[in-house]
């Protein structure tokens, strides 16, 4: 590795030492702009409805993935129906076939052996009949006992009501079960006045799980004025379904519950891998309760106790305590939805990035929106947690590896990874640290993503900022970091994990929010492990052995394709030691 002083004046251009230096200036600058460095999402509904016709068919996409999930062209959303049928994996996602904006979604079709290389095929279920003539949004996949999958998905109806609905296979016998049947039933599920049910906000049916009672259950998201709620349907034969007398669980305050998911975990000592069937219940089983909270644009999640006899979930930790709501992923992540994979024993998480780039870029360029790496999700040993890493079938893209031996990095100091090609990697690095008096002091709880927005990689600290700077300018102009910091809170150490975007493009029309976390471990008895994944506008970053996940989108002017460089950094003052590094490029996945 070739190695120099953070932040490397040396390296810079005559012409951009002023871009670069100093770098407090510039980020004073920045926190002027962007506040605390948390901005605004747009709604996923928004329609542009005079764009949408408008994709470019640009040859030059410096920021198309290579082994990310996405079409060709035009919008993506929500992943919808995974399932695993015949040896083939499914997956169905809302697209828009006629532009890079939000409108005129479908279920669009996908198949995969491997979850990492994926074929199209015609889309599954779009508007045909009275139930989804105005739009088929987001729903999920059950397989019904003989192996028979189904589909109860959202439609918009004639009034722009929201209506859920059945679909199933024409052909059982072809797995790549290409064509679908709606239920003449449709709607099965409808707001009436009756019922309470708000049809503006009544969609996303979850995979179905049968109770010993003989009745299926399925939850949809909702929402009484700004009490969320995850209603519960019921039914003995998947037709024809009743409301439950209340809610499987609700909260107030919490907005439109959206793309909800409901499944049981393992709660073993020492952890287990091991996933469970959706319908599983039981001794040492405990559940979890996904929202996508269309309010925040997150997905939240509460570990608690499913009670079968009163159909009710009681959360270990509710809303109400806002510090001990986790997240699936602490950065740009929404609307996931998990399958169980019966024959590798495991539970798969999928999920939606969207763009940080504004909808005229995204226009300009064609497409707007990917998926994450697929990734095995369990309950950590501690109960309080789940972990996720991704699937293993991904290595299967790693080449030329390089592997570095134990290095001490001084405060102060950056060392090249070179070897790899930087803007398609995968990078595993350890880190060891001894001296935590130099930590520095938290006397109270501050929110992490407002803390690391505060102290980016740029802002020298005692214990840390170090990790990684991917997509960085030779000159440092751009880079986006992921790293840790360590501070002192109530005599303990805390781990800080934060992805920081703030310099990651000179194209100042992009949202560069930072994002950040806690992650809940002892560093005094464990190496601090960052995996990070990269893939040209996408950086997916798993801290703690996956215990934190931060995905960002970035779009470089300068670092794309071979100018991207690829660093690991310490800009504390106490030195650490990386007691391992493992680099890979990736391989180009063949991605419909």
């Amino acid at each position: 590795p070739s190695e120099h002083k953070f932040p490397t004046p040396h390296l810079i251009p005559l012409k951009a030492t002023m871009a670069v230096s100093p770098i407090l200036l510039l980020l004073a600058i920045f926190s002027l702009i962007y506040g605390n460095g948390i901005l605004p999402i747009e709604a996923t509904h928004h329609v542009y409805r005079n764009l949408q016709t408008l994709s470019s068919d640009s040859s030059d996409q410096p920021y198309r993935t290579a082994y990310h999930f996405q079409p060709p062209k035009n919008w993506i959303n929500d992943p919808n129906g995974p399932m695993r049928y015949k040896g083939l994996y499914h997956l169905f996602y809302q697209y828009n076939p006629k532009g890079a904006v939000w409108g005129n979604i479908v279920w669009a079709h996908s198949v995969s052996k491997d979850l990492v290389n994926w074929t199209p095929l015609d889309h599954a279920i779009y508007p045909s009949q009275p139930s989804d003539i105005n739009g088929c949004w987001s729903g999920s996949a059950t397989i019904l006992p003989g192996g028979k999958p189904a589909i109860l998905y959202t439609g918009i109806d004639p009034n722009n009501h929201q209506v859920q609905n059945l679909a199933l296979p024409k052909n059982m016998s072809d797995p790549l079960l290409r064509e679908w049947v709606k239920s003449p039933k449709n709607p099965l599920m409808a707001p009436t006045s009756a019922n309470m049910i708000n049809s503006s906000s009544f969609r996303d049916p979850t995979t179905a799980w049968l109770g010993k009672d003989g009745y299926w259950r399925v939850l949809i998201g909702s929402k009484i004025h700004t009490r969320g709620m995850a209603i519960l349907y019921k039914s003995k034969n998947f037709v024809n379904w009743v409301q439950a007398k209340q809610p499987l669980h609700s909260a107030e305050g919490t907005g439109m519950w959206e793309c909800p998911d409901f499944y049981p975990v393992l709660n073993n000592k020492p952890s287990s891998t091991i996933g469970l069937d959706t319908s599983v219940n039981g001794d040492n089983v405990r559940h979890v309760l996904k929202v996508s909270l269309d309010d925040k644009k997150h997905d939240h999640y509460l570990i608690g106790t499913y009670d079968i006899a009163k159909d009710i979930f009681t959360p270990d930790n509710g809303f109400e305590d806002s510090q001990t709501v986790l997240r699936y992923d602490y950065g740009k992540y929404y609307a996931s939805k998990t399958i169980f994979e019966d024959g590798k024993n495991r539970r798969v998480l999928l999920g939606w990035v969207n763009e940080s780039s504004s909808v005229s870029d995204d226009i300009k360029k064609g497409w707007a929106g990917i998926h994450t790496i697929p990734r095995a999700i369990w309950l950590h040993k501690s109960g309080k947690q789940l972990v996720q890493w991704p699937v293993v079938e991904l290595e299967s893209l790693r080449v030329n590896p390089v592997h570095w031996p134990t290095k001490v990095v001084k405060g102060g100091e950056m060392l090249q990874v070179t070897g790899v090609t930087a803007a398609q990697a995968d990078v595993e690095i350890s880190f060891d640290v001894n001296e935590f008096g130099k930590g520095e002091v938290l006397d109270q709880w501050v929110d992490p993503q407002i803390l690391c927005s505060r102290k980016g990689a740029a802002v020298k600290g005692g214990l840390g900022p170090f990790g990684l700077l991917v997509f960085a300018s030779r000159g440092l102009q751009e880079y986006t970091a992921v790293f840790f910091r360590i501070f002192r809170y109530q005599n303990k150490n805390l781990v800080l994990m934060c992805s920081d975007q703030s310099r990651s493009s000179l194209n100042k029309d992009n949202d560069m929010t930072t994002y950040g976390t806690f992650v809940d471990m002892d560093p005094l008895h464990e190496k601090l492990s960052l995996r990070t994944l990269i893939d040209h506008s996408v950086v997916e970053s798993f801290g703690g052995e996956g215990r934190a996940c931060i995905t960002a989108r970035v779009y470089p002017t300068i670092a794309i394709n071979e100018k991207a460089q690829l660093y690991a950094f310490n800009n504390g003052t106490a030195a650490v030691k990386i007691t391992r590094l493992s680099a890979w490029s990736m391989e180009k996945a063949k991605i419909n």
